[in-house]
């Protein structure tokens, strides 16, 4: 690799990256519940959702992460605002508590299920400890996140209000080595739509599917590859994680973000039990 590249680094979150909308709903009275917020996509989702003047309840086990979200709102200027709550998604009592205190903060009408982790590993040789951690924060937790907030959306004077849940290219198709993380994306499609054919409409259901996005978790990953096998990190990016790609850039936390605004504006009435695939001609294009 050569001396004088410069490294791939995590683009800073400023309110000019965010998607702002006029919408009926997007106000302080309302409320979005955003799992994994302390860092990433849902620390940009739940910035983006503030930032349509939103208040925002984030969840996440790491507090201080939270507090990064936090003063991550205030830089950006949000005219909604963004309560950290430390939260175990692993424990139903904590999910259930969450939700109940976001409903206390007004009308409960929007959830991101963004909370995600990763391990890397054949079937054969896949602990199933790690399954059964990887599935209960990406797959059940969504799940029971579902079924504490629909009754309170449904307690709004209208009954308004959308679920979506964070999928994935590989929601759509599979790979070697991420056969837990696979299972999980594909199963938030299947809620996704179980929670649209139980919504009547008022109540929507959809997903959100992209492929790599620049965290700081993936530039970590860009540098640890492009030290493995000598190659610079811009070849990392473009050769071997968007190879089967069109669009050889990744994207970056803030444009996942958008995605989750627009899903849940006014714009978006008939995004529902589908999914949101931006992932620059990665699942149906062929090298």
């Amino acid at each position: 690799m050569a001396d004088s590249e410069p490294e791939i680094t995590v683009p800073e979150l400023t309110g000019e990256d965010l998607l702002v909308l006029d919408d009926p709903y997007f106000t302080d009275g309302t409320v979005a519940v955003v799992t994994g917020a302390a860092s990433g996509i849902g620390r940009a989702t739940a910035v983006a959702l503030a930032a349509n003047g939103l208040t925002v309840v984030g969840a996440d086990i790491d507090r201080d992460g939270l507090d990064g979200t936090e003063a991550t709102a205030a830089d950006c200027g949000v005219a909604g605002e963004v309560h950290g709550v430390e939260t175990d998604l692993t424990s139903d009592e904590d999910i259930e508590s969450v939700l109940d205190a976001a409903a206390d903060e007004g009308d409960l009408r929007f959830v991101a299920n963004i909370a995600g982790m990763q391990h890397i590993a054949s079937i054969a040789e896949f602990p199933m400890s790690a399954y059964d951690r990887l599935t209960d924060v990406m797959l059940r937790a969504p799940f029971k996140t579902a079924q504490a907030a629909i009754p309170h959306i449904r307690e709004t004077d209208d009954g308004v209000g959308a679920i979506a849940n964070m999928s994935s290219v590989h929601g759509h198709y599979a790979t070697r080595d991420k056969p837990a993380y696979i299972t999980a994306k594909h199963g938030v499609v299947g809620l996704t739509r179980a929670i649209a054919a139980e919504g009547g409409g008022d109540l929507r259901g959809f997903s959100v599917s992209v492929g790599y996005v620049l965290t700081p978790l993936m530039a970590d990953q860009i540098a640890d590859t492009a030290t493995e096998r000598g190659i610079a990190q811009r070849a990392v990016v473009e050769d071997v994680m968007l190879g089967p790609a069109r669009t050889k850039s990744l994207m970056s936390p803030a444009e996942v973000a958008n995605l989750f605004v627009f899903g849940f504006s006014s714009h978006a009435a008939h995004l529902n039990g589908a999914d949101l695939l931006f992932d620059g001609g990665y699942t149906h294009t062929y090298v």
